[in-house]
């Protein structure tokens, strides 16, 4: 089974999206969106982007745990991952978004 996105309305009324690993764990979430199409344009360009490396950007939180945000050419934040506990699994879940956003269908929940 591959990965898949899920569209959803959050608390606020909101469009966002999460990416779902094979495995059923989400591996990248979005921000919200006013319009179901700037949701649906967000997943176009996780799935373009996700392919280039260098538009995954890495940080270390204050308390000392990991996570990345995926970014468009325009270096504007796309979707942003869990926090990890260490460097390396940070850096499996920027491999798996690369490898299952390009071909995720996109589920309405």
């Amino acid at each position: 089974m591959a990965g898949k996105f899920e569209c959803y309305t959050d608390k606020a009324g909101e469009f966002r999206f999460r990416l779902k690993a094979s495995n059923g764990n989400t591996i990248l979430s979005s921000e919200g969106y006013k319009a179901k199409s700037g949701c649906m344009n967000g997943i176009e360009s996780v799935k373009k982007n996700s392919a280039d490396p260098a538009r995954f950007v890495k940080k270390q939180t204050d308390s000392g745990k990991f996570r990345f945000s995926l970014t468009a050419r325009n270096n504007q934040v796309i979707g942003t991952s869990q926090n990890y506990e260490s460097e390396s699994g940070c850096d499996n879940g920027m491999k798996s978004v690369a490898k299952n956003a390009p071909d995720a269908k996109v589920v309405d929940e």
